[in-house]
C-alpha cells in the first residue's frame, strides 16, 4: 500500500502521496521551481501504522516543489434590479499554486 499523509496549507486540507499533483491557494514568496516544505501535518501513514496528530504530526515534514503559479478562469458576479436602474457586475480570478510531492514522512 501506498504511503500517504494528510497536509494542512491555506485553511484547507489535503491527502497526497507521492508524486501527487495539487492546486493550492497561492504562497506568497514563492516561484516556480522553489522547494516547499509543509509541516502542518495532520496524519501519515505507510502501510503499516497510522499515526494521527494532535492537532499535528511532531516531526513530520512533506516535502513539494512548485511547479506552476497562475489565476483561475473568471467568476463573473452580477447585481441588478428591475425598474431601477441597478445593475453592477464584478469579476473575480483567484489565484492558485500548483505543487507536486516529492517527500513523505
Amino acid at each position: 500500500m501506498a504511503k500517504i499523509a494528510i497536509i494542512e496549507t491555506g485553511g484547507k486540507q489535503y491527502v497526497v502521496t507521492q508524486d501527487s499533483v495539487l492546486d493550492i491557494e497561492k504562497i506568497n514568496g514563492h516561484k516556480a521551481g522553489d522547494k516547499i516544505t509543509f509541516d502542518k501535518v495532520l496524519l501519515t501513514d505507510d502501510g503499516t501504522e497510522t499515526v494521527v496528530g494532535a492537532p499535528y504530526v511532531k516531526g513530520a515534514k512533506v516535502s513539494a516543489e512548485l511547479v506552476e503559479e497562475g489565476r483561475e478562469a473568471k467568476v463573473v458576479v452580477i447585481r441588478y434590479r428591475q425598474k431601477s436602474r441597478y445593475f453592477k457586475k464584478r469579476g473575480h480570478r483567484q489565484p492558485f499554486a500548483k505543487v507536486r510531492i516529492t517527500a513523505l514522512p
